[in-house]
């Protein structure tokens, strides 16, 4: 549409458009001032709102949450079609915007939340693992803030209950099924206990925990440079980094012993991932994310469907 429609506008300048779509990111994609159709009353006629300036947000944001009739959801990455497939089929009910980190995460449900011109639109968000400590977990749900259980949304389909399901639709059971398996999970244990796997998790733990800490360091109430420097050295100094690094590492290697798929997912955060997962179709990763995608819009599998959303985090809006 959006290609189409440059077009078309390219080959008549003369021409002033006006669209009305319930494409919200067609319209997100038109230059020019955007309104929202809000009401109709058949004595009165259209409630139409202007989108406004000044809410936080990007123009293209704003016009997908105000032209939105359902609350909003706001995820990590960037919008491709698995993270798309799978928001979109297990929150039905939401309008799901992709914001790219956790911390972009966070500031939206802040922002909108804050904002007067947004709040008869409601939202929430959903951020990966990141192996949050209780107390992190704790502050995020109060501010509306859902945790995935692993710690990126791929590594779902190696949950046991997922991979189990996905192994089902494709006829395996009983012995079968455990010996189809049985290999996978040997696999991502033997991956995931390689010590040039495991550095670049303790590492990514380890800057994330330090980043966490900085951005809570609060120096306002220092009176002179000595204070300033003084309350900057008693709040990182806290930070004990090898014993951040050695308590992840552990735990790493604790869950690989134990055998413990969901414990070890909620740290190892590989891109290959997926690799390992599609072996439970028998296809490549490229046709193991094409067959999701398309189970998940069309619910050509609905166990599948079923077990990926019996392990997300339920979402309040407010």
């Amino acid at each position: 549409m959006s290609r189409l429609w440059d077009e078309l506008e390219a080959a008549r300048p003369d021409c002033g458009m006006v669209f009305i779509s319930h494409d919200l990111e067609f319209v997100a994609s038109r230059e020019g001032q955007k309104y929202v159709l809000r009401d109709y009353d058949p004595a009165n006629g259209w409630t139409i709102e202007a989108v406004p300036d000044g809410t936080g947000f990007t123009e293209d944001i704003a016009t997908l949450i105000l032209g939105s009739r359902t609350p909003v959801l706001f995820v990590e990455g960037r919008g491709n079609s698995l993270d798309q497939a799978i928001y979109r089929a297990c929150y039905p009910g939401w309008t799901i915007i992709p914001r790219g980190s956790c911390e972009e995460v966070i500031h939206a449900v802040a922002t909108m939340r804050a904002n007067a011109a947004l709040t008869r639109v409601t939202c929430a968000g959903i951020v990966d693992a990141d192996a949050y400590d209780a107390a992190d977990i704790q502050l995020l749900q109060s501010k509306g803030i859902a945790i995935l259980p692993v710690s990126e949304i791929e590594s779902l389909f190696l949950l046991p209950s997922v991979i189990e399901a996905i192994a089902r639709a494709e006829g395996y059971d009983g012995d079968i099924l455990s010996a189809k398996l049985s290999p996978i999970f040997d696999e991502l244990f033997t991956q995931s206990a390689d010590p040039k796997n495991q550095l670049p998790i303790v590492m990514r733990y380890c800057r994330r925990r330090i980043d966490r800490t900085l951005k809570k360091i609060d120096l306002s109430t220092a009176a002179d440079v000595v204070a300033l420097a003084s309350d900057y050295a008693a709040t990182t100094g806290a930070l004990d980094v090898a014993a951040l690094a050695t308590m992840a590492a552990d735990s790493i290697k604790k869950a690989i012993a134990d055998k413990d798929a969901p414990e070890l997912l909620k740290w190892y955060d590989n891109k290959g991932i997926l690799g390992i997962a599609c072996k439970a179709k028998g296809t490549t990763k490229i046709q193991f994310e094409q067959w999701i995608v398309r189970a998940l819009r069309n619910n050509t599998a609905p166990t599948v469907s079923d077990a990926i959303r019996q392990v997300l985090p339920a979402v309040v809006a407010h």
